[in-house]
């Protein structure tokens, strides 16, 4: 038995699902199978690692119960490769959400049209670098394929409410706070280093660059001045568990000024705790407004995740109501041509990047 999509459903396959409890794919694939993305139908995952290489190491054991369970209550599918998916069947909408290393996105966008699918959900940042994610913009273009990011807090509630609030008076600045619970010692900070190895603001803080560049005129191009608040900031080189040292901020706060008079505010810090936050400031840095995520609202919805899923990733259940409607509405523009809303095009996060890519020397440069 294999699930079949609805005839207003998107069929989805997911790509790189990562390790129970700490994969975002795997978080992706809880949301679609209790069924919060009513346009989304989940009938195939592709796993290469935990289906291959990685089958006996951390994490594969977990994986093969969750396979297991999956494909008896679910009769989800799952391969090692996107070239084991069979065909896509007549009249069915097929997407693919790609959620595997970054390294590995170009190729697996590749393989995902070649499998069929008509939409393709990507995470961020897309690719490791512009050059091979405007390659990828030219390769969805030329095949047809709608291809849009999963940067989820372009829909978020204390986005949308801190951004309506700025309107509402003169002059005010705001800051988008990024937070994160790795604790700060150098074993835990060079194991994040290494396995985000594309860095703090190609990583952590690209969903705050891709804010800046959908709503604050923020582009390479664009940017008048760029300045680093010292005093907070800092820049590391750190030994991950391979022994290789990477160099990259644990905490990272500046403030960009546009040629067309805007000024935003970035603040990020991977040892910060489990609230993201936007504030308004007035002209003298007085705080005039806050949002929160989660709020009090979301942390009910968090109480409840957390006492679900012992032991996931904690950025899964303040987010979560974000990554539903992220999923919802692309997989709602696959099988239904509905437009998705607020969501980020890959144009964006072609811009996004090269933003990440100018602003990491200039900052690291500012830091030394």
């Amino acid at each position: 038995m294999v699930c079949t999509p609805g005839e207003k459903q998107a069929e989805v396959i997911l790509v790189g699902c990562g390790c129970p409890l700490r994969g975002m794919g795997w978080y992706h694939a809880v949301q679609m199978l209790g069924n919060e993305c009513p346009s989304a139908k989940l009938c195939y995952i592709v796993e290469p690692w935990f289906m291959g290489g990685g089958a006996e190491g951390p994490g594969g054991k977990e994986f093969a119960e969750f396979q297991k369970q999956t494909e008896a209550e679910y009769d989800v599918v799952f391969c090692k490769s996107l070239g084991d998916v069979p065909k896509v069947a007549d009249g069915v909408k097929r997407m693919a959400l790609i959620s595997g290393r970054t390294a590995d996105n170009p190729r697996l966008m590749g393989e995902a049209i070649a499998a069929g699918c008509s939409t393709i959900y990507l995470e961020k940042p897309g690719a490791p670098t512009v050059g091979e994610l405007e390659a990828m913009k030219a390769q969805g273009a030329e095949a047809g394929v709608e291809v849009l990011m999963g940067y989820n807090k372009n829909v978020c509630k204390y986005v949308t409410n801190v951004r309506n609030f700025a309107a509402s008076v003169d002059d005010g600045h705001v800051t988008f706070v990024s937070n994160n619970t790795y604790e700060n010692n150098a074993e835990s900070l060079g194991e994040c280093f290494e396995r985000n190895c594309e860095g703090m603001l190609k990583n952590m803080a690209i969903h705050e660059l891709a804010l800046l560049v959908s709503f604050y005129d923020v582009s390479v191009d664009n940017i008048d001045s760029v300045e680093a608040d010292k005093e907070f900031s800092s820049c590391q080189t750190l030994a991950g568990p391979s022994g290789k040292e990477w160099t990259d901020f644990d905490k990272i706060k500046f403030t960009i000024k546009t040629k067309t008079g805007k000024a935003v505010s970035v603040q990020a810090d991977r040892c910060g705790g489990d609230t993201s936050y936007a504030t308004v400031t007035d002209t003298d840095g007085k705080e005039l407004f806050r949002h929160s995520m989660p709020d009090e609202e979301d942390k009910a919805n968090v109480d409840v995740l957390a006492a679900k899923y012992p032991g996931a990733m904690p950025y899964f259940f303040s987010q979560d109501p974000d990554y539903i409607t992220v999923k919802e509405r692309v997989a709602g523009n696959c099988a239904n041509g509905t437009e998705p809303t607020g969501i980020a095009t890959i144009d964006i996060a072609c811009e996004t990047l090269r933003v990440a890519e100018y602003l990491t020397p200039l900052l690291q440069k500012q830091l030394e």
